[in-house]
């Protein structure tokens, strides 16, 4: 167990900062620290997204009895992508300080105001950091320990979460460089709205439906049928998924609507440092207009 936390305790950050260094000093990028920072938070989401939906796959289809049936890879890509969502809190903060620097939040001085940061981003980001750290806390030892070896089927689906993520992630690389014009941008639009719909709004309504299928008993049972810490958790999680899915329907509203950024009142640095100013959080969802999350991504 410890070796697996260990290996992902290493793999994650070490894979952020050779992407940052080579996105540095590779002669043909040289990129800025910011965007070198910015881009590689988003390759290494991407990465553990992909591995986590692979394992996801391979465990849902190797389990004919989705109670009963185990896969080893269920607890071990569990321990091992732990320490992605711990690393995960620095990276955003890094991307939210370096795009905060770039917008002018730096005093002539040249400080570095980083207690004003990480109290705005921990306000602008609480919704995630608290994501994070209940997956840590909570989902970390139910997962592993709660279960007993039961259930990995479902595990192995709620893996498959991830499958939106490497879209989400391009998505804000392209707002980050202004690429909201370009027709990769709209189908990546598209195809993100598909796949986090799918794969993580209609997440839990599936896991309820297969185990109705499995215990024979109608949808609408199934509820009544499972332990209340079950449905707590799944009510718990399913939440901000609802939450984050409005974001981005409005964002894709916008988009495709071609809503104009010039609308809106321009945001001062000053407005966005105090929290004064809606601009978008750091995980890439806003309230907003997309066009508004060329700001922060």
């Amino acid at each position: 167990m410890l070796t697996i936390l260990a290996a992902g305790s290493v793999f994650f950050p070490g894979l952020f900062v050779l992407s940052k260094q080579c996105l540095k000093h590779i002669p043909a990028l040289r990129w800025s620290e910011g965007d070198a920072v910015i881009v590689s938070a988003r390759l290494v989401s991407s990465v553990q997204a992909i591995m986590a939906s692979s394992a996801g796959y391979i465990i849902a289809s190797s389990c004919d009895d989705i109670i009963e049936d185990q896969h080893w890879l269920t607890s071990a890509y569990i321990l091992f992508a732990v320490p992605y969502f711990v690393y995960d809190i620095y990276a955003m903060f890094m991307c939210y300080w370096y795009k905060l620097r770039i917008k002018g939040h730096e005093g002539d001085s040249g400080a570095k105001p980083l207690g004003a940061a990480l109290t705005s981003y921990l306000r602008r980001e609480f919704l995630m950091v608290l994501h994070h750290v209940v997956m840590v806390t909570v989902c970390f030892p139910v997962s592993v320990f709660w279960r007993q070896g039961k259930g990995d089927y479902f595990q192995g689906v709620m893996f498959l979460a991830e499958v939106s993520t490497p879209w989400v992630c391009l998505g804000k690389i392209l707002i980050q460089y202004k690429q909201q014009h370009t027709l990769l941008h709209k189908v990546n639009g598209a195809t993100m709205l598909v796949t986090f719909f799918t794969c993580r709004v209609l997440l839990f309504p599936f896991l309820y439906y297969a185990y109705g299928r499995y215990a024979s008993i109608p949808l609408h049972m199934v509820p009544f049928n499972v332990p209340w810490q079950v449905n707590l958790g799944a009510a718990m999680l399913m939440a901000p998924q609802v939450y984050w899915f409005s974001l981005i329907c409005r964002g894709a509203l916008r988009l495709f609507t071609g809503s104009s950024r010039s609308r809106r009142p321009p945001v001062t640095a000053k407005d966005d440092l105090d929290g004064q100013a809606p601009s978008q959080p750091a995980n890439g969802y806003s309230t907003h207009a997309t066009e508004q999350k060329s700001d922060s991504h």
